[in-house]
């Protein structure tokens, strides 16, 4: 048996996605920026695509800018967030993606911005009075935290962080790669400056993204070559990818309810389930339902001798999941977010992510498996 448990990392692309991407490489090859024919019937294209995602956040088409995916929708976010706005310091937390750190970090070492990090507890929650105390006892911030932790689960309440962020006049970037298509965004009512997306994460193709601007902000190009996405971007743009995009995001949120129900109910069932087969077994991060983001589990197990060994098992049992972020699948070595909450580096800890694919019966097997390695190396 096959079981693919690492959905947070990138999921299988939904067949009616699949088909409107070969309707779309099949009949529309014009150059987007060409204004022939075959150009403007593209071009009509992206702009359905726009119209729809800013429908589905209640936003308007003119603050979507499509990218190549969540990386670089931080990256601009950041970078030309705080340098448009002359911003010199920067909040931001331990447990945020690589994309998020390693930017701020690199900003910091250049000079550009000063960087302070939020306080989190055990379970990655972001400590909201330590963070007022950050935006009260600084110059202008820029605040960067995600909706929920790609490793974790754990959900940050966007709502209540921007209603501070607007209190002291920061600037509100938050990383929701992993909730955008499973949560509901109401952009009219969330007080963000910049979200972002990437259609991976929610049974769409790679290599393709947006970001979201807030009207209220302005920022330049972080990518210069030519005037797609209204001056904004650089680069003829990823048509299939767009198209594929817009139209997993229509699914998801067609069916969303479903599929939330669906998941959480494997994942309930899993935790169940492992409690139930090995002793000693715990979870990192939250796990109540209101409280993480349904579609991740992190897993702490008490055979310590398999550390080095679980995910290498796991594999050749036909099972994949990931040892800690979606770009570090494959190791469970040094994840700064397990180390940010003080997680213990003896046990073993798996991510298992899921999706609407999934079935109870891979979960039993999954279980019967883990049940079986860590008896052997008990």
């Amino acid at each position: 048996m096959r079981v693919y448990l690492d959905n947070a990392a990138t999921t299988p692309i939904d067949p009616e996605v699949l088909k409107e991407m070969y309707r779309v490489m099949e009949n529309s090859y014009g150059n987007p920026s060409s204004i022939h024919g075959h150009g403007r019937e593209v071009r009509a294209l992206i702009e359905k695509s726009r119209r729809s995602i800013a429908g589905l956040l209640h936003t308007s088409p003119s603050e979507i800018f499509f990218t190549s995916g969540g990386t670089e929708a931080d990256n601009t976010a950041i970078r030309c967030g705080i340098v448009d706005h002359g911003i010199k310091h920067a909040i931001s937390s331990p447990i945020e993606h690589h994309a998020v750190i390693h930017t701020l970090e690199a900003m910091q070492k250049a000079g550009t911005v000063k960087l302070s990090y939020v306080n989190v507890d055990s379970k990655g929650n972001v400590d909201q009075d330590h963070l007022e105390q950050l935006l009260r006892s600084n110059e202008r911030s820029f605040v960067s935290l995600m909706h929920a932790n790609n490793e974790l689960g754990t959900l940050n309440d966007l709502q209540a962080i921007g209603e501070l962020c607007e209190q002291y006049d920061a600037l509100f970037h938050s990383d929701t790669v992993q909730t955008v298509g499973h949560y509901q965004h109401d952009l009219r009512a969330l007080k963000l400056h910049f979200m972002v997306c990437a259609a991976h994460k929610l049974q769409g193709p790679k290599g393709i993204g947006f970001l979201h601007v807030n009207h209220k902000v302005k920022i330049k190009p972080f990518i210069y070559g030519g005037s797609q996405e209204r001056n904004m971007r650089g680069g003829t743009e990823n048509v299939y990818g767009i198209v594929g995009l817009a139209k997993a995001l229509e699914l998801a949120y067609a069916d969303m309810s479903t599929h939330h129900q669906h998941i959480q109910g494997l994942k309930s069932y899993m935790i169940e389930l492992l409690k139930a087969n090995i002793p000693g077994v715990e979870f990192n991060g939250e796990t109540d339902a209101d409280k993480s983001l349904y579609t991740v589990l992190n897993v702490s197990f008490p055979c310590t001798d398999l550390a080095d060994m679980m995910l290498f098992n796991l594999d050749i049992a036909g099972i994949s999941a990931s040892g800690g972020s979606a770009c570090s699948s494959g190791t469970n070595i040094g994840s700064h977010v397990l180390n940010a909450i003080g997680g213990e580096a003896s046990r073993p800890s798996v991510r298992f992510s899921f999706s609407k694919f999934n079935t109870r019966e891979e979960l039993d097997y999954t279980v019967a498996k883990l049940k079986e390695l860590c008896l052997t190396y008990a």
